[in-house]
């Protein structure tokens, strides 16, 4: 009787120990819940400010708040999918002086590495690919639980010249400024 006590206890510390495991194990993250997650920027505008977003995007990120530095992200933003303005404004955005959608699409970001910070804050570093140019970008990244979901606040400033954004009259900067803050949003489901 006391081996069948003793092997059952031993059997019930292995099952609470593996549900543990299970729980640790279940804080990986993932699926950008796309309907809570936004992509925000702002500009001037000849001298008034302007204030829009990307309505479409995808991607796929990787992180477990108990190692966020092994942390990845890869976003794709469908770049018609630009929003401000009015439709004049929308529709000039999609030329080849500016996005060039025709041509390109797409923007992507892909994240090579993350430095924690402490205190629920990253920095990651990565690089843009924007109408044809892939230059280093490095973005200062918030994130806390909300509810089940864990959610990211990320900002960081274009320069909207260095991808060619704005050519001909728009290459002023006095006409549209050459600095677009950027703010993202994403809200991940656990895995």
């Amino acid at each position: 009787m006391k081996m069948n006590f003793i092997t059952s206890l031993k059997c019930s510390f292995v099952l609470v120990f593996a549900g543990f495991a299970m729980q640790v194990m279940a804080t990986e993250y993932g699926t950008i819940d796309l309907v809570k997650s936004n992509i925000h920027f702002t500009s001037k505008l000849m001298g008034s400010n302007l204030s829009g977003d990307f309505s479409k995007f995808s991607g796929k990120v990787v992180f477990n708040p108990d190692d966020p530095e092994k942390a990845k992200a890869n976003l794709t933003i469908d770049i018609s999918s630009f929003n401000a303005g009015g439709e004049e404004l929308q529709d000039e955005a999609k030329s080849k002086d500016w996005f060039n959608t025709k041509n390109f699409p797409t923007a992507n970001f892909v994240s090579d590495s993350v430095k924690s910070l402490g205190n629920g804050r990253l920095e990651v570093h990565g690089n843009l690919s924007m109408k044809g140019k892939s230059l280093p970008l490095t973005m200062t990244v918030a994130y806390q639980p909300q509810g089940k979901q864990m959610v990211f606040d990320a900002s960081f400033q274009l320069l909207r010249l260095d991808y060619g954004l704005g050519s001909g009259n728009w290459a002023d900067p006095s006409a549209v400024a050459n600095e677009v803050p950027v703010k993202v949003h994403l809200a991940l489901n656990p895995k």
